[in-house]
């Protein structure tokens, strides 16, 4: 059994993680922390643990096994290196740090401690993402020349009484998230895409604050990949009834995804649109490879390369927005960094 605390309920997925704990047959939820003690102790409360005012004790206790992370995104690399230097097992929210640098240093830790560290990115783990990959994988649209990947919402729009929408106000709190639309829900076009496409070489960014927050509410990047694809990444916290839509563009054929609706054209098939008869059947969630690679030593389908990527992109757009100008990769990558 692996004994788990729950570090913040700060962010809007934390609940969503300790169900899949408490689902989880190898998994018992022991204790909660959290920085807003209020916010700790009625979660505790809910979920019939203890809580604990101070994280050192909680990440010195030799009956927890594990943290999963939920703080705010500017405390990740503190708390996540001590967990890793406690010897605890992390599962953390997106993303993981604010920069490529700090990214290495806790994975530099996580392997010197030995310990399991997974990122959610579960769109890596979804049946039409694994279907994209096969039908780029087989060559079936030829040379890869552009992908368009759009994920937004409408969390930013004003409701009576709430000027930030749904979205927790904190959630527009730069110092805490290090951005708005683009670090956090811009994270699932900007892997999809990266896992894609390959190595990224430039990005060119605008992160626009429409409403007036501090932070980003609609943005756009595109990424110049070494391939010589281009990505389109689109997202936003103003967006109505905006579908999910990943578009993969070549010079053999098209695969066009919206939310459930998947169809493609190839002229190395009959060159006409076709609709898939079944989809590969999904992976385990993050969470689930995060537990499997704990107590089978599972390997797990999201990497090192995946999580830095993520915070490469992130790291260049924001550089590309405050300069005005197209970022090379190499600028922030050093020669020993694992991005494929």
């Amino acid at each position: 059994m692996i004994n788990v605390a729950l570090l913040s309920r700060w962010h809007v997925h934390a609940d969503d993680y300790a169900k899949l704990a408490h689902e989880n047959e190898n998994v018992s939820i022991k204790l909660v922390w959290d920085e807003n003690p209020e916010r700790g102790k009625r979660w505790a409360e809910e979920l019939g643990v203890p809580f604990r005012s101070h994280l050192e004790s909680v990440l010195a206790d030799p009956e927890i096994d594990a943290v999963i992370v939920d703080t705010p995104t500017n405390r990740h690399k503190e708390i996540i290196l001590s967990a890793a230097r406690h010897g605890k097992h992390i599962f953390t929210e997106k993303v993981l740090a604010f920069t490529v640098k700090d990214c290495e240093e806790i994975y530099e830790t996580v392997r010197g401690n030995n310990v399991q560290l997974m990122v959610s990115l579960p769109r890596l783990t979804e049946n039409y993402y694994l279907y994209a990959q096969d039908v780029v994988d087989q060559g079936l649209l030829g040379k890869l020349t552009t992908i368009r990947c759009r994920l937004a919402h409408n969390g930013a729009v004003p409701l009576e009484g709430k000027s930030t929408g749904w979205l927790p106000e904190h959630f527009f709190n730069k110092e805490e998230c290090g951005g708005g639309a683009l670090i956090d829900l811009g994270a699932h076009p900007i892997y999809l895409t990266n896992r894609l496409a390959g190595k990224a070489d430039s990005v060119s960014a605008r992160l626009l604050q429409t409403e007036g927050h501090d932070v980003d509410d609609n943005a756009v990047a595109l990424i110049e990949y070494d391939s010589g694809a281009l990505g389109v990444l689109e997202t936003g916290f103003l967006s109505t009834g905006s579908p999910f839509q990943l578009e993969l563009y070549g010079t053999e054929g098209t695969l066009l995804i919206e939310d459930q609706e998947i169809r493609m054209k190839s002229s190395k098939l009959n060159g006409e649109w076709v609709i898939p008869e079944s989809l590969p059947e999904p992976h385990h969630s993050p969470f689930d490879q995060w537990v499997l690679a704990i107590v089978n030593n599972e390997p797990t389908t999201i990497s090192e390369s995946d999580v830095l990527g993520l915070t490469l992109i992130n790291e260049a757009s924001k550089i590309s927005d405050e300069q005005g100008r197209r970022v090379a990769t190499k600028e922030i990558l050093n020669e020993t960094t694992q991005i494929k």
